[in-house]
Order: C-alpha cells, then sequence, then structure tokens
C-alpha cells in the first residue's frame, strides 16, 4: 500500500463538526497580532498583504516591530508604492531573505500604478502581482476577502499532518496536505478558519510539546492516538550547503566608513555592504586578499583575529575581516562611496554585514 493510500483519514464521529469546534476555539482564544482585525471587523487587505510577506520565514516576534515601522512610514499600498526601492530596503534591513523587499516594493507599483491602489479580490488575480505565489495568495483571499480557500503554512502543515498522521515527508506530502487542510473549511468564514488554524499550531500544536489536552481536534487526531505526535509532520533529512569563504575589508576615512552596493539581482539584491571579494567552496585566504579594493594609501591590511560566520538559506559562510584607515581626501573607488560611522543604522546593510562591520570597527 502507497503511503499516500496510507494517509487517507477514516471517518470519525466528529469529523463533521471540526471546523465548527476550531472557530469556537478561535472565538476564545485568538491571538491580537498587529496585522489582524479585531473580531467583527473586516481585514486591511495591504495590513494582510504586508504581514504574510513579511512572515515568510520569519517569526512573529521578529516581524512586529517592522511591521509597525512600515505602516507608520506608509500607512497603505499607494503611499508604499511611491516610495524608492532604496528606502524600502533600509526599512527592510534586518530582516533577511532580501528578495522580499524588492518583491515588496515592485507589488505595491503594480496595485499603485495597475489596479488604482486596489487590491485584486481574487486568487487568480493576487496571483499575477509581484512576490506573490500561491500560499500567499489564497491567504489574502481567504483573511482579507473572506475567499472559501485555505492557505497552508508551517502551522497548518504541522496541525493537518498530526490530525491525519500522514506519512509522506515533507515537501512531497504539500498536495496531501492542502486536500486534507480543505476539510477543515466551513461554510462560512473562511478566513476566521485559516487564522484558527494558524494560531492553532503557533500556540498548542507546537513543535515540541503540543498541548494536546487543549486543542479542539484532540479527541479525533490520529497522531495523538499513536501517541508519537511529534514526529509529524515527516521531513525528509536535509541537504547542507557547501560552506564558502571570502574576505571583507572594512575601510575607514575618519569618521567614514567604505561601502557599495550589491547588484540588483540576485542574494542580497540591492543591499548595502563593504567591499569584498567573492564567496566560493575552498577560497584560500591569500586568493581572497588579492580581491582587496585598490586604495591610494592602503600600505598593508590588518587581518582581524578570528572570522564572521553567517548561515543563509542554501550554504554557510565565512569571512576573513581585513581593515584599513586611508588619508582625508581619499577617493572612493568606481561603485563605491563614503558614509558616515555615526548614520549606519541608517544603511540598508543584511545582517552577515553588520556582524561584518561590528567586527571590525570592534562595535
Amino acid at each position: 500500500m502507497s503511503s499516500r493510500a496510507a494517509a487517507k483519514p477514516k471517518p470519525t464521529d466528529h469529523q463533521a463538526d471540526r471546523p465548527a469546534r476550531v472557530l469556537a476555539w478561535y472565538d476564545r482564544h485568538r491571538r491580537k497580532l498587529p496585522w489582524r482585525a479585531a473580531a467583527g471587523e473586516l481585514a486591511d487587505p495591504y495590513r494582510v498583504w504586508l504581514s504574510e510577506i513579511m512572515l515568510q520565514q520569519t517569526t512573529v516576534r521578529a516581524v512586529g516591530p517592522y511591521f509597525e515601522k512600515f505602516v507608520t512610514r506608509w500607512p497603505d499600498v499607494s503611499a508604499l508604492g511611491r516610495a524608492s526601492l532604496d528606502d524600502v530596503l533600509r526599512m527592510w534591513a534586518g530582516l533577511g531573505y532580501y528578495s522580499r523587499a524588492r518583491n515588496l516594493h515592485a507589488c505595491a507599483v503594480a496595485v499603485l500604478n495597475d489596479h488604482g491602489g486596489m487590491f485584486p479580490d481574487t486568487e487568480a488575480g493576487l496571483r499575477a502581482l509581484p512576490g506573490i505565489g500561491p500560499y500567499t495568495a489564497a491567504a489574502i483571499a481567504a483573511i482579507a476577502f473572506d475567499r472559501r480557500t485555505m492557505p497552508v503554512d508551517g502551522n497548518i502543515e504541522r496541525v493537518v499532518s498530526r490530525l491525519y498522521a500522514i506519512e509522506e515527508p515533507l515537501p512531497q506530502a504539500k498536495p496531501l496536505i492542502q486536500q486534507m487542510a480543505a476539510t477543515l473549511l466551513g461554510p462560512s468564514r473562511a478566513g476566521d478558519s485559516a487564522q484558527a488554524l494558524m494560531d492553532l499550531g503557533a500556540t498548542i500544536c507546537t513543535p515540541k510539546k503540543p498541548a494536546c489536552a487543549l486543542c479542539p481536534l484532540n479527541d479525533d487526531c490520529a497522531a495523538r492516538r499513536r501517541g508519537d505526535q511529534e514526529t509529524f509532520p515527516r521531513k525528509a533529512p536535509k541537504k547542507s550547503g557547501t560552506l564558502r569563504r571570502g574576505a571583507a575589508f572594512v575601510v575607514t576615512r575618519g569618521g567614514e566608513l567604505l561601502v557599495r552596493s550589491r547588484p540588483d539581482k540576485g542574494l542580497l539584491g540591492g543591499m548595502t555592504e563593504v567591499p569584498g571579494s567573492e564567496w566560493h567552496a575552498g577560497q584560500q585566504d591569500d586568493a581572497a586578499l588579492a580581491q582587496a579594493p585598490a586604495l591610494k594609501g592602503v600600505a598593508r591590511w590588518h587581518r582581524k583575529t578570528g572570522v564572521v560566520s553567517h548561515v543563509f538559506t542554501h550554504f554557510p559562510l565565512e569571512l576573513v575581516v581585513y581593515t584599513a584607515s586611508v588619508p582625508a581626501r581619499t577617493r572612493a573607488p568606481d561603485g563605491m562611496r563614503w558614509v558616515p560611522v555615526a548614520t549606519l543604522d541608517g544603511e540598508a546593510f543584511p545582517n552577515v554585514m553588520r556582524k561584518v562591520i561590528a567586527h571590525g570597527l570592534d562595535l
């Protein structure tokens, strides 16, 4: 028997009223989140969209302050669409996965220019916008427009895979989980149904030590009956990327730091960085040092003790940091610029560069 066939649910006495039980639980225990409309209020599509983009691969706790900064600076999608990409990247700096920020800006521009500042209210219309994939389109459609669809995030994946004891590992199990998640939709309140399952996964059906006794679905949860709920969802072994190595060059001119912008496309596209070498597996220090910026007045580079380590989605990185100081009138090489050290917080540095700068300047 295939794992897919084995995963099909068996009817239970409680199956038909699952959506109602989940909504009743949600009405009592719903989380208060900055982007979530209060009970009985209509959701703001802009706040739903902004939060969903920010929450991709990022925790609620990390997103909260960024969300508040964004809606204070740009209270609606039209305001964000009129902003510059540089300003958006600066505001996003530190939140990671920077392609999201570029897509966020492109989407806001598209909504402003092509849709009069109003988000489409269907999944198909939303998916046509930059940076909005199947999950995000379903989430906005359900939560903002109450379309009868079930978005499946990591929390909902966990709830559903445990409820039905789905043996197939991720990501192969995603279509089956999506199918089973749809059974938890009631005839109305699609947005609340989705948010209820998200909250259930975040607060009760947690990855470790789930509070099964408090779960509204505990009576007919297949994984709970078996006693192995923490082993779901099943996951294929992760492939770790190959370590890459490189050098970063922290150059000061009095109270200024030498920086440049990364190419718009690719990893950390458009973000600010100190000059550095390419990042390659097995790269030796002398090869990385040979890629130092050409600057008059640099007699030698001082190598800082230790390395800066950072882990990207697909590979870990180690950077050796070299420092140098140059005379007051030294010109920046082509494509680079001097910025005051006192204003570095306002630059669009990714986290790896903030680590490099802190290491190089002993901050």
